[in-house]
């Protein structure tokens, strides 16, 4: 018996070991008979969305393979050419992340981010309140322009240094009070706790000048280092996973992030006192939160926003509302109230009620710690030096992007696009593109500059010895260039096709005609919670391509403005924020140890909660003159009576 009974196990382990295996042949096989029983376009499309829509919630395979499917299913069944599944892969909005991820590899090649992130947070102080609220405020600000993933891993470094400044001051004093009064003591005593820190915490390696003089400097972590997102949070760096490239003759730095299995120990031995420990979890998760609220700002914040862009002008060709000024002036007032919100809701979480001793400014009130924290911070600053010349260039070009885009199609008054003879031409890509192509061109040296002065000493050994070496090389952009996103909103623009073409969407909105009696906001309400739901754990952008289509025929059957579910549904599919594999910046903030998933779920969920009804505000108050959502529209109904001829 107990042989069987091992046998058994074995064979149970086996099998849980191949069960992604067994998922990838189970399920196009069991979904097999629709297209045989019923061969007809809508049950081949049903099919084709099925499998695809499987594989990307489970994860079966990776992401952008799984958003392969299409492109060999759609031709097999007789659904679309080949030739044209091949041409919903590369899309307008490809170009346009092509050319962001240019501006972004430039600003993380001359540590724009990190000059922006610390000037903020010397601007808000080191008292715990204001020391959130400023991390929060950088954070959103970078993600507006970066992903969620790479300014999560860019500042997360920065707050655990003055996290374990703090750490390393509550040590000293519990150790010995006597030397709280006499700066020498206060250094030593610092510097001996930070030398018995827990080498798998958060590890500064240092790179020797010629003289053996160490200088520390923190490094930036991109999407690409980031690791892969496990079941529990990122995969741990090891010792060897040095970060050397891209920033030239600066002291390097490769940040460790702490192995998952040690969090308990830490949890345990790690910090002086309980409220430290609660003000390491309220930093650690407002960073995650401010990365979110951060990406939902402009729609090149996120990708989820580039789908729904991408997907709403393929669906509906004569609706010229979706840019980038429409955008910011609907999703900017919703981030400063759920910033603002999640700020009050983590303070009064982890750090009671008492505003006053948190968030005071006055001098007086600052204890040893926070000064030393000020201090440290102030000397992460200045080791920067002066501003230089490709952060000046940098910093030029995010502004004139961010102004063309604006000034494109502002609407109240004629856009630069009304100069040309020729309308329609020329989208937010065309403005992406063409900065980020500059940044190939222009040096990265001051011109006439006779030698090799400050402005290139963030540059590579290449550009040393080449005085004409650009802002940025392709090696920059290809490191920070999320292909699989690519490959995975092309699959969801050919999902969408299929439907449009075999009838599948409109056959969904008959379905769904029995939910007719309830008002706009209603159905609103339910599709948000719906989609805020699923995300948590499945993929962000799977979720809303595969709820797209259907929110969009759902619309059309019911009469109503398809932006009034489509634009709330594709901001809370950004909500998944209650578990480490909701989003990678939950893994990334996870994996440092400071919280654990019980911390997670109880603040995500206030902070869920907060999101829907901010974005129901949202859509029911100033969206509804700025899309005209009271009226079904033209376009909407032009393509409803389109597909159902």
């Amino acid at each position: 018996m107990r042989l069987e009974a091992a046998a058994r196990m074995d064979l149970f382990r086996k099998l849980w070991k191949a069960r992604k295996l067994i998922l990838v042949v189970f399920i196009p096989l069991s979904l097999l008979p629709l297209p045989l029983i019923h061969p007809t376009s809508e049950a081949c499309c049903a099919y084709v969305l099925m499998v695809t829509a499987v594989y990307w919630v489970s994860e079966a395979v990776p992401l952008g393979a799984a958003a392969l499917v299409p492109a060999f299913l759609y031709p097999l069944f007789g659904v679309l050419k080949s030739s044209e599944v091949a041409a919903e892969y590369c899309k307008d909005t490809t170009l346009l992340l092509m050319g962001v991820i240019c501006l972004a590899a430039s600003i993380e090649k001359w540590n724009l981010h990190k000059r922006i992130a610390l000037r903020m947070v010397m601007i808000a102080g080191a008292k715990p309140g204001m020391l959130v609220l400023g991390f929060m405020c950088c954070t959103v600000f970078l993600s507006m322009w970066l992903s969620n993933t790479s300014t999560t891993a860019m500042v997360m470094p920065i707050a655990e240094a003055v996290l374990q400044q703090l750490i390393c001051t509550g040590l000293a004093d519990s150790h010995d009070d006597s030397e709280t009064g006499e700066a020498p003591e206060e250094d030593s005593g610092v510097s001996g706790k930070e030398e018995s820190l827990d080498k798998n915490q958060l590890e500064l390696l240092y790179r020797n000048n010629s003289n053996d003089c160490t200088k520390q400097e923190l490094s930036t972590l991109s999407e690409a280092q980031t690791g892969e997102v496990n079941g529990l949070g990122l995969k741990p760096i090891s010792s060897q996973d040095f970060i050397t490239h891209t920033n030239g003759h600066l002291p390097q730095v490769a940040i460790e992030i702490p192995n998952v299995k040690r969090v308990k120990m830490r949890r345990d031995s790690q910090y002086p006192t309980k409220r430290d420990h609660m003000i390491c979890k309220c930093l650690s998760l407002s960073i995650t939160y401010a990365a979110t609220i951060g990406g939902l700002i402009t729609i090149t914040g996120t990708s989820t926003n580039l789908i729904f862009a991408e997907q709403f002008n393929t669906r509906y060709p004569d609706a010229k509302v979706i840019n980038f000024g429409t955008w910011f002036i609907f999703s900017f007032p919703i981030a400063i109230i759920m910033l603002v919100l999640t700020w009050l809701w983590l303070h009064f979480l982890f750090l009671g009620c008492n505003f006053r001793e948190t968030c005071s400014l006055s001098k007086k009130r600052k204890t040893r710690r926070e000064m030393l924290s000020e201090r440290r911070i102030h000397e992460e600053y200045a080791k920067l030096g002066p501003i230089s010349y490709p952060e000046v260039v940098t910093g030029v070009f995010f502004i004139l992007m961010t102004l063309l885009w604006f000034t494109r199609e502002p609407g109240f008054v004629p856009g630069w696009t009304s100069l040309f003879e020729k309308k329609g031409y020329r989208t937010d890509a065309t403005v992406s593109v063409l900065l980020g192509f500059l940044l190939f061109l222009i040096p990265a040296r001051r011109p006439f500059s006779s030698s090799s002065s400050s402005s290139c000493r963030n540059s590579d050994d290449d550009s040393e010895s080449d005085p004409l070496a650009p802002m940025i090389t392709w090696k920059d952009f290809q490191r920070l260039m999320p292909w699989e996103i690519v490959i995975l909103v092309g699959g969801g623009y050919a999902l969408a096709a299929g439907c449009k073409v075999s009838g599948l969407s409109v056959w969904i909105g008959r379905q769904l005609e029995p939910m007719s009696g309830l008002p706009p906001w209603a159905v609103t309400l339910l599709a948000c919670l719906l989609v805020s739901a699923v995300t948590e754990f499945a993929s962000n952008p799977a979720t809303l391509t595969v709820f797209l289509p259907i929110l969009s025929a759902l619309s059309e059957t019911l009469h109503i403005n398809p932006l009034h579910t489509l634009i709330p549904s594709t901001m809370c599919v950004s909500f998944g924020v209650m578990l480490p594999v909701g989003n990678p910046p939950n893994a990334i903030v996870f994996s440092y140890g400071h919280v654990q998933i019980s911390d997670m779920v109880k603040a995500g969920f206030g902070v869920n909660l907060i999101g829907v009804a901010v974005v129901m505000l949202a859509i029911t108050t100033w969206g509804v003159p700025l899309f005209n959502l009271t009226e079904f529209p033209a376009w909407a109904m032009a393509r409803n009576v389109t597909g159902s001829l």
